[in-house]
Order: structure tokens, then C-alpha cells, then sequence
């Protein structure tokens, strides 16, 4: 009789959780501790209580920076996702070359964000950058701008060169899932007449759902995240029109020094990031209990559909049997 160890799986994840207390659950309760006062990182933090709060609800600029980036997701759910998506059907209808091209998309996943930063920089230059240099070569002089310090380019510009390096990474996500498309559904489909793209986008793609709803949530969460990017190109600029809450909040915290208010934003982001994957879940887990019924009448269905072939005979084959007519 084996001894009953009740302590054993929680040995096993005991580093993993250990690892995840120090480096999530201590900085965030701190963060919280922080937000309660007013600090400038040096000197002793005063107690305010919900008065950083009350501040970032009221800050013009903190509100700016959370439609920013509602702006910015909107369009990386096009740019990244949707974009992801057709590269991802086309590398699996193509069938030679499909791995370089693979390669050549997912190769700007590869890089650094700090060096595709930089890289995008000069080619937004409005004096010798590539977009310019292309507009004039083709006589469109009266379009050239200066993408990066236009209020009215700026954020759209960022948002492209978000799709150039993450359209790949959700590309390779769609094309793995779409490799695990029974062939058969394909194939029944094509024997109905079906084309190729009515093919993609009727079957392989409500097939892949689960995976598409999964990308879904990492653009938006990762949106919220977003930092880097921001931070090389504009840093913010011209006149906040790319700020966002996590160019804003460290702006607060290591530039002006009021640690208790970039605190206080980082608990009020953090809150709307969580807020929304708890809603994404539930949404989830409702339509997985929603599928299953209708799953299980069409198991239903098909086994009915089956044991009906199975005992009645096919009138073709019944009349092909010979008849004795019997002579008295």
C-alpha cells in the first residue's frame, strides 16, 4: 500500500512559485505600498492615501495615453493578427519555397525591438529615409512628412512598424494550427466545388478559432505592455500624441521623480490588463460550454444518421437481388 503524500505536487512547483513570488507578487505589492504615498525615490515617502488615484483619474495626459493605446491595439488586430492570419494561409497553400518564406516573415520577430527601433527611425527620416526617398522617386513630393514628428502620422507609423515585426510571430501561431486541419474536411470541401480562398476562410478558419482567440488576447494584453517601441521612436512625442501608460508612468517615475504617482498608474494598468484577461476567459469558457450540446447532438446525429444506413438496405442493392417466383 503506497504511503498517501498529499505535500508532493506542491514540492514540485514549489520553485516555479517561488521564483514567481519574488519576481511578480513582491515588486507588485510594494508597488501598491508606493502608490499609497508620495515619494521621490530618495527622501522619506509621505502617507497620502488614494490621492495618486484620484490624480491619474484626473490627468489629462494618463487618459490620452489609454486612448493611444486603444488606437494602437485596434490597428495591430489588423496589422498583426489579421495580417498574420493571410500569411499564414498562404504559406500553407504554397507548396515550394514555403519554409523561406516562413523564414523571411518570422525573421523580424528574431531582432531586438531596440535595433528594429532604430532601423525604422532612419527609414521614417524625413530628409534621406527610404519612405520619403520612395515618395519622391515616384513625383510625390506633397506627400512626404515627417512621419515620426507629425501628431497626426506619428502613432500610425508605429503601429505599422509593430505589424512589420509581429505579423510573423502570429503567422507562425495561425500556420501551426492550420497544419492540424483534418485533410479530409479540405478534401470534401474541394470535391464540392469549393475554391481555395472560400476554402480558407469557410473551413480552415472557424476550425482554428481557439487559436485565433488566443492571438486576439495576446495583441490586446501585449499592446498594454508596450513600451520599447514607443520609447526609441517618439518617446512619447510630438505633444503626447503616442504616449501611452507605460511611456507615461516611467516618464513620472525616473524623469520627474514621483515615484508614488508612476506607482499608482503602474496599479491602475496593471488592473485593466488583468480585468481584461478575466473577461476573455469567461467569454471563453461560455462559448466552450455553449459548443458542447450542439457537439453532442451532431454526435447524436451522426450515430442515428449511421445505424439507419447500417439497417435499412439501399434500394439499389435490394433490387439487384434475383427474385424466386415460385411455380405451382
Amino acid at each position: 500500500m503506497r504511503a498517501h503524500r498529499p505535500l508532493a505536487p506542491y514540492l514540485f512547483i514549489a520553485p516555479a512559485l517561488i521564483v514567481f513570488g519574488f519576481a511578480v507578487l513582491v515588486p507588485f505589492v510594494f508597488t501598491g505600498a508606493f502608490s499609497l504615498t508620495e515619494w521621490d525615490g530618495y527622501s522619506e515617502a509621505v502617507f497620502v492615501g488614494v490621492d495618486n488615484y484620484v490624480r491619474a483619474f484626473g490627468d489629462a495626459v494618463f487618459q490620452q495615453s489609454f486612448v493611444n493605446v486603444v488606437i494602437y491595439i485596434l490597428v495591430t488586430l489588423v496589422v498583426e493578427v489579421l495580417v498574420g492570419l493571410v500569411l499564414a494561409g498562404i504559406a500553407i497553400s504554397v507548396t515550394r519555397g514555403s519554409l523561406w518564406f516562413r523564414v523571411a516573415i518570422f525573421t523580424p520577430v528574431m531582432l531586438p525591438m531596440v535595433v528594429v527601433a532604430v532601423l525604422w527611425s532612419f527609414i521614417y527620416n524625413p530628409d534621406f529615409g527610404l519612405v520619403n526617398g520612395a515618395l519622391r522617386a515616384l513625383g510625390l513630393e506633397d506627400w512626404t512628412r515627417v512621419w515620426l514628428g507629425d501628431e497626426q502620422t506619428a502613432l500610425l507609423a508605429i503601429c505599422l512598424v509593430s505589424g512589420w515585426v509581429y505579423a510573423g510571430f502570429y503567422m507562425t501561431i495561425f500556420y501551426a494550427a492550420l497544419r492540424q486541419v483534418p485533410t479530409e474536411v479540405v478534401e470534401a470541401a474541394r470535391l464540392d466545388g469549393a475554391r481555395e480562398n472560400t476554402i480558407f476562410w469557410r473551413v480552415r478558419v472557424p476550425i482554428i478559432r481557439n487559436s485565433i482567440e488566443v492571438a486576439i488576447l495576446l495583441c490586446v494584453t501585449g499592446g498594454f505592455q508596450s513600451f520599447d517601441l514607443f520609447y526609441v521612436l517618439t518617446n512619447g512625442g510630438p505633444y503626447h500624441s503616442t504616449e501611452i501608460p507605460t511611456t507615461y508612468l516611467v516618464q513620472s517615475v525616473f524623469h520627474t521623480g514621483q515615484v508614488g504617482y508612476g506607482s499608482a498608474m503602474a496599479v491602475v494598468l496593471t488592473a485593466v490588463v488583468v480585468t481584461i484577461g478575466l473577461i476573455a476567459t469567461a467569454i471563453r469558457r461560455r462559448g466552450d460550454s455553449d459548443d458542447r450540446p450542439s457537439r453532442k447532438s451532431a454526435r447524436n446525429t451522426t450515430r442515428n444518421t449511421a445505424r439507419n444506413t447500417v439497417a435499412q438496405p439501399d434500394p439499389a442493392d435490394t433490387a439487384s437481388v434475383p427474385t424466386l417466383e415460385v411455380v405451382r
